[in-house]
């Protein structure tokens, strides 16, 4: 077997159990992955330097395709109700077909972190297909030291071959899709989806896995520091402004996307970022869009002009999940440890596109668990399929998708953690005001930013509340530089009883939504449902 670069002898592709594998491309760094991927054909180049990458019919997860293995360990311990479940001999007779799809193949490798906190990383060694595919994991996770990578042993290992097509009655599968985790061996498999983005969320659920039982938090957020040393985590669904709002040029940051949250504080996950790319402007968000004109950074599925190869990126004609992977240090106040303190403040990011939440609340304890749990944000028109008018979505701890163990084992090391720290919490709309989506606006940007600096550095915390006539939180009464009106969303609408009706529908979602979390939580966060405290 043809090994290119460093790589553990004795932990090489062997130990997974490959065999008769053409060439192994081990460890290579972006400028000799990219033009692997364009000698291959597997993409090309933007304007600046990016590489340009399509992931065909799958532009975004499967995650009704993802599977755990049931075994006596995990039996008990998975949410299955949320999880796909194979067996040990479905998952034995994918490895072998794995093993047998890549003979005569070549491969590439690459050895690497999960997590900046030493004490609570992961080893990962990730075998991709494409090289592109590499590229991308190498940005997205944390890369060794050169010298560390002779002797790297992996605790969980990745097969990523989106030529492979699962069978349905011999693996357990729902379609020719399929990830496969066994926790037990540390091995997850990735078959029938060029969408890079399962790697790096396979990753995540195995940490998702592990570390509640060592009480560490895993985070579905991105995080920054301010000056002084506060921190600040930002929960959030997709699109809702995750990474937008922690790649603030006055504070560092740590990541856009997965954190753990442990006795020694907080710590990325990551080693890199993963931007939504649609719309994006050079006002509105300087930091990541310098980011796509610089040669290491894969652009998905991004249209470009077939001439001079700038990407357009308000065009969604692919897909509205375009995205941008590029390692931390492509954003210059990036922390280089990828580790903080303890937060000062906790975010959970909504996008709501019915328009009836305030830009900004402050939640008690158990409200934030109330929120936390139910993971609130909508979709709009245009976005899916026969979506029409804004339909709730709620997606518990804000990533349930990625959450193998029941929510409530989250909720309750989130809410010890709040009490233990004496955390701030807010609940912050970065979607529709005035009306909902298609007849109001979406909420202006300077205002979310003016209200989360507020919130930061500790002065909004000492504002005059008021009490939401609908959800009940405390809304505050008025912040200098932000309109008054639009921290009342009542009186940003020219059609009050619409604004009745609209508010009163989304609160009988929300409490029909949690009556699945009734039995796991106390009587105080069941007091935190939104509630109309106004006469119909």
């Amino acid at each position: 077997m043809d090994v290119i670069g460093t790589l553990n002898a004795a932990q090489g592709p062997g130990a997974f159990g490959f065999e008769k594998l053409k060439r192994v491309h081990a460890n290579l760094d972006a400028p000799v992955l990219v033009e692997e991927a364009l000698k291959r054909g597997e993409a090309r180049l933007a304007h600046g330097g990016a590489l340009l990458a399509d992931t065909g019919i799958h532009t975004g997860r499967s995650p009704k395709d993802k599977f755990i293995v049931k075994d006596e360990a995990t039996e008990g311990e998975i949410w299955w109700a949320n999880n796909g479940a194979i067996t040990q001999a479905q998952f034995e007779a994918l490895r072998g077909d794995f093993i047998a799809h890549a003979r005569g193949r070549e491969l590439f490798v690459q050895d690497l972190y999960g997590g900046a906190d030493a004490t609570h990383r992961v080893r990962v060694r990730v075998f991709t297909e494409y090289a592109w595919h590499s590229l991308f994991i190498r940005n997205l996770l944390i890369r060794p030291d050169s010298g560390e990578l002779s002797t790297f042993l992996p605790d969980l290992t990745i097969v990523d071959l989106p030529s492979f097509k699962a069978d349905k009655e011999r693996h357990g599968a729902r379609s020719e899709t399929i990830i496969a985790c066994d926790f037990a061996r540390g091995i997850v498999l990735i078959g029938g989806t060029s969408y890079a983005g399962e790697m790096k969320k396979s990753v995540f659920t195995y940490l998702n896995y592990i570390l509640p039982a060592k009480g560490v938090m895993p985070m579905h957020c991105s995080a920054n520091c301010g000056p002084a040393g506060d921190v600040a985590v930002f929960f959030g669904l997709s699109g809702t402004g995750k990474t937008t709002l922690s790649a603030d040029a006055s504070r560092i940051l740590l990541g856009d996307d997965e954190h753990g949250w442990s006795s020694r504080g907080v710590f990325n996950f990551e080693g890199g970022c993963y931007a939504k790319t649609i719309r994006l402007s050079r006002e509105a968000e300087p930091e990541i869009y310098a980011t796509t004109s610089r040669f290491g950074t894969v652009l998905e599925n991004v249209i470009v002009d077939p001439v001079t190869r700038l990407p357009d990126f308000d065009d969604g004609s692919k897909t509205e999940n375009t995205r941008a992977a590029y390692p931390l240090e492509f954003i210059a106040n990036a922390s280089p440890t990828g580790r903080a303190g303890t937060p000062k403040n906790i975010v959970m990011l909504t996008c709501d596109a019915f328009g009836v939440l305030p830009p900004i609340a402050k939640l008690t304890p158990a409200e934030a668990m109330y929120h936390f749990l139910s993971g609130y944000t909508a979709k709009v028109a245009g976005t899916e399929k026969g979506v029409k008018d804004p339909e709730a979505t709620f997606s518990t701890c804000f990533g349930a998708p990625f959450m193998p163990r029941h929510p409530s084992v989250y909720g309750n090391l989130l809410r010890d953690l709040i009490a233990k720290h004496h955390v701030d919490c807010w609940l912050v709309n970065t979607g529709w005001t005035g009306g909902k989506y298609g007849e109001g606006r979406r909420m202006p940007i300077r205002v979310t930013r003016r209200l989360l600096a507020a919130a930061l550095d500790g002065s909004l915390a000492r504002a005059d509340f008021r009490r939401d006539p609908y959800f009940g939180f405390a809304v505050p009464s008025s912040v200098p530089g932000v309109e008054p009106h639009i921290l009342y969303p009542v009186k940003t609408w020219a059609n009050k009883p619409e604004f009745d009706k609209t508010a009163r529908r989304l609160i009988a979602m929300f409490r029909e939504n949690f009556k699945r979390f009734e039995a796991h939580v106390d009587e105080s966060v069941k007091a935190a449902a939104p509630a109309a405290l106004i006469a119909a």
